[in-house]
């Protein structure tokens, strides 16, 4: 901590004045402290993130007066497409929010700052450093472990006399259900929804038979195409938009937690795969309907959950104020403040000691994740951007291509 002296001295001039004179010498001494002003960019910017986003920054601001920390926020994609303009253009905030793929290639080019020194590292559970460790460093820490899950609309299941589907025979069973009844059972978005099925289903048998960083070594060093492993996953959902159970043509402009909630909440729908971190905001909306988020019914005898180490935080390497960027990454990550706003998040806590959610709606999920019958949708270990690649292939299925004619984009 730096401190500025500023010292005033006031000296009255001697006054000669008639048949005597005096001096008075004035001194106004205060303590200025030096202000350091940070920039925090991310893409969490509905009002309920932001708010708990604020609670961290006033506590930290609290304990730290000599540093100000300035919040911005912008959504999806044109989120990283203003991170990497303001990075090309040396603009770059102090901290800002990564994914895998944006930290992949910010990585490459240098402009991630290590942040091994920090004292919460040692807090991280051991499958968060495997995703985290970088030959011993470590450019992002994760903030939540977000988890991916089927959102099933208990009421009109009931009424239709059908059950939350514990596996994709039951699955499939209550889809074809609805498609018979004319409804179209799943709502899906451009992004996200089947991605993570096709992930989940394609990596799964490599998790189970713990190979993933036998994998993702062949994968990383080009002995394999990533293909060849998602085919089982995008053959999967190739079936489900040919067999109705998705609108293709509307799910290709359903945009990510925000048009497909409003589309689930209409009630019309049994099903809708999307971010379990969206529960509470459904609640929020106030449907009609109960319901859960269960996991994903796509194993032949039991559900599984994609989960990313998720909210991830780097510091600029060419920041001006890298120590008390440090200092505010630091105390985001205490596990009072993981807590918080991994509960906010309707995740989990990516840390030893950390609590799921305790969000009513996502408890189902908790079971399988204590079990480890998950997938990390975008694993730290492998270097290719599969975030990415995925979401465009997915776009063109969903745009009417065949499955034969976008493998190349997931080898890109």
């Amino acid at each position: 901590m730096k401190f500025k002296l500023a010292g005033i001295y006031f000296f009255a001039a001697l006054l000669l004045s008639g048949c005597g004179s005096h001096a008075r010498v004035v001194n106004y001494e205060e303590t200025a402290k030096e202000i350091t002003t940070i920039t925090f960019f991310g893409n969490k910017y509905e009002p309920e993130n932001v708010t708990v986003i604020e609670e961290i920054i006033s506590g930290f601001m609290e304990e730290n007066p000599q540093i100000r920390v300035s919040y911005e926020s912008l959504k999806g994609t044109e989120y990283y497409e203003a991170l990497g303009k303001r990075m090309e253009a040396g603009k770059g905030d102090d901290v800002f929010m990564v994914d895998h793929d944006t930290a992949l290639r910010f990585q490459e080019e240098g402009r991630l700052y290590d942040l091994s020194g920090l004292d919460s590292i040692e807090n991280y559970t051991e499958q968060m450093l495997t995703q985290m460790d970088e030959a011993g460093k470590i450019y992002w820490v994760p903030t939540t472990v977000s988890v991916f899950g089927l959102y099933c609309n208990k009421d009109l299941l009931e009424k239709h006399h059908q059950d939350i589907p514990q596996n994709l025979t039951e699955w499939r069973q209550v889809c074809d259900y609805f498609v018979g009844q004319g409804i179209t059972p799943i709502i899906a978005n451009n992004d996200i929804s089947l991605k993570t099925m096709a992930i989940g289903y394609s990596f799964y048998p490599i998790y189970r038979e713990n190979r993933e960083k036998e994998v993702f070594d062949r994968l990383n060093s080009k002995e394999e195409n990533l293909s060849s492993y998602l085919m089982p996953g995008f053959t999967l959902v190739e079936e489900f938009i040919e067999k109705g159970y998705i609108d293709a043509k509307k799910a290709l402009v359903t945009k990510k937690t925000s048009d497909d909630l409003q589309e689930f909440v209409k009630g019309e729908a049994p099903f809708m795969l999307t971010g379990a971190w969206a529960a509470g905001r459904v609640e929020g909306m106030e449907p009609d309907f109960s319901f859960e988020v269960a996991p994903y019914p796509l194993l032949e005898d039991t559900g599984m959950l994609v989960i990313n180490a998720d909210t991830r935080l780097s510091i600029n390497a060419d920041s001006p104020n890298i120590d008390a960027a440090m200092q505010f990454v630091s105390y985001f990550t205490k596990e009072e403040n993981i807590t918080k706003f991994a509960n906010q998040q309707s995740s989990i806590s990516p840390l030893k000691k950390g609590k799921p959610s305790l969000v009513k709606e996502i408890q189902s999920l908790i079971p399988c994740y204590q079990a480890g019958q998950t997938v990390i949708g975008s694993d730290g270990r492998l270097d290719l951007p599969i975030w990415n690649n995925t979401a465009r292939a997915t776009e063109k299925l969903l745009g009417g291509e065949k499955l034969e004619n976008i493998i190349g984009i997931l080898d890109e």
